[in-house]
């Protein structure tokens, strides 16, 4: 059986290293190549194809771990994509899981864990850290809280009653991009109004 093959992606070498010496204690674990930024995890998933790529979310100038993923997930839909991080905000696990990430580990994760989300991720699973699987199912019991920062702010903005327009002019994005937003934003608080988001925001104001 051949062995799964593996692409490592962290700006910083020890960490790297570090995770290539841990994979290398599984025989079935096999490490193929390693890209210090988001534009290398592109060109390596190109060249060698690995079977599941461990991917950071902040690697310094360039392009992020985030937009990486989605990247690579356009190109191939059927790449597997484990996030292995330090960061576990709402945030960045909605926008890795988002962009395609089949898993979300936390760089304090256990060796056996880390070994069966590779395992995993070849076989369609999704794998997270505890804290991370605990904060999704609480996203999903309070679907308010899945908003994305921008959209969080552009929500509080509507109880301002301020138009589309000046939306855009307060966040800097053009009118297209106020309307995507605010799909998204009604898509996840359930409500088809802008009336109704504006109900939602003044009691989830109320709320704190």
């Amino acid at each position: 059986m051949s062995p799964i093959t593996v692409l490592l992606v962290d700006d910083h070498l020890v960490v790297r290293s570090g995770l290539r010496a841990l994979l290398g204690t599984q025989k079935d674990l096999h490490v193929i190549a390693e890209a210090a930024s988001g534009e290398e995890a592109m060109d390596r998933v190109q060249e060698h194809s690995p079977d599941v790529v461990v991917m950071d979310l902040a690697m310094g100038a360039g392009m992020d771990g985030i937009e990486a993923i989605r990247r690579i997930r356009e190109r191939n839909r059927g790449q597997a994509i484990l996030v292995f991080t330090t960061y576990d905000s709402d945030a960045d696990i909605v926008r890795a899981v988002d962009a395609g990430a089949m898993g979300y580990l936390l760089k304090d994760a256990a060796p056996e864990e880390i070994f069966s989300a590779v395992r995993g991720a070849v076989q369609g699973k999704s794998v997270m850290s505890p804290p991370v699987a605990s904060r999704l199912f609480q996203q999903l019991r309070n679907p308010e809280e899945i908003l994305t920062p921008r959209e969080a702010e552009l929500l509080s903005l509507l109880t301002e009653g301020l138009s589309n327009r000046e939306l855009g002019r307060r966040l800097f994005i053009s009118e297209a991009t106020v309307k995507t937003h605010l799909a998204h934003i009604y898509a996840k608080l359930g409500v088809e109004t802008r009336a109704a988001a504006i109900a939602t925001a003044i009691r989830r104001e109320g709320m704190r």
